[in-house]
């Protein structure tokens, strides 16, 4: 542990499984009390928080796309841990449609509400939260994908919402330093990381197109999320910083 993150206080979205969890396991490394959320996960909550212990995690179940839960999640983070320095929304779904004509108004709307949507209301507790609580500083880290950089033509819902969690996050950035507010805003791109959301009969045709020869893994989504909660990040704003083992290069 080098202590890049003690006495800070991060909510992680989808935090009990997966990029979330690498997410998590770095910033406990690294001193933070983290704060994790998951829909349907419960067990998944649980685990973590015994691994990681009470005194320095909370588990709460969240619907990401429902403003209540963002509220609940707020107080709930306050009660424990008294303020908020870091958001992570990394909580996402996929969702294959390579005809896009055959893509249901229900299953493309559920996409953007939570890949993005989310991500908005995130923001939006998110600051009030540090406005209240840490003299209206802190960092926001939306996790987005490669996807959100160069369209993948299998999933265009999934696409169009991690490519509106970009822009977001450009505009939230550019909002709070006009107005002087020290926030950060930044996104995060992972290319393919290993992960069970990754199908195991897909690996060996995917690596093949990774030009370091292998998948990414959690923690390396994880240790780019230490450095843009930590102070170390303090000029890094409206930034992307993408993680796919050279793939977009």
């Amino acid at each position: 542990m080098t202590d890049r993150l003690n006495g800070k206080v991060a909510i992680i979205t989808g935090g009990v499984a997966g990029i979330g969890l690498g997410i998590a396991e770095c910033y406990v490394r690294e001193g933070a009390k983290v704060v994790l959320t998951a829909n349907h996960n419960v067990d998944g909550g649980k685990a973590a928080v015994a691994k990681f212990g009470d005194d320095v995690s909370l588990f709460v179940q969240q619907d990401v796309a429902k403003e209540a839960d963002w509220q609940k999640v707020i107080d709930a983070t306050l009660a424990k841990f008294g303020k908020l320095d870091i958001l992570v929304n990394n909580a996402g779904i996929g969702g294959m449609s390579p005809i896009i004509e055959d893509l249901s108004l229900a299953d493309w709307q559920k996409t953007i509400d939570v890949n993005l949507t989310a991500n908005f209301l995130g923001e939006k507790y998110g600051i009030k939260a540090m406005q209240k609580t840490n003299d209206a500083k802190g960092s926001i880290i939306n996790v987005s994908s490669v996807a959100g950089l160069v369209g993948l033509p299998t999933a265009p819902a999934y696409s169009a919402s991690k490519g509106g969690t970009r822009m977001l996050t450009h505009a939230t950035a550019l909002n709070l330093a006009h107005r002087g507010i020290d926030i950060r805003v930044n996104s995060v791109h992972p290319g393919w990381i290993d992960t069970a959301i990754v199908p195991a009969a897909a690996k060996e045709q995917l690596i093949k197109t990774i030009p370091v020869g292998h998948m990414g893994e959690p923690k390396d989504i994880g240790e780019v999320c230490v450095y843009l909660g930590s102070d170390e990040s303090k000029f890094a704003n409206g930034a992307e910083f993408t993680v796919d083992g050279a793939q977009r290069a």
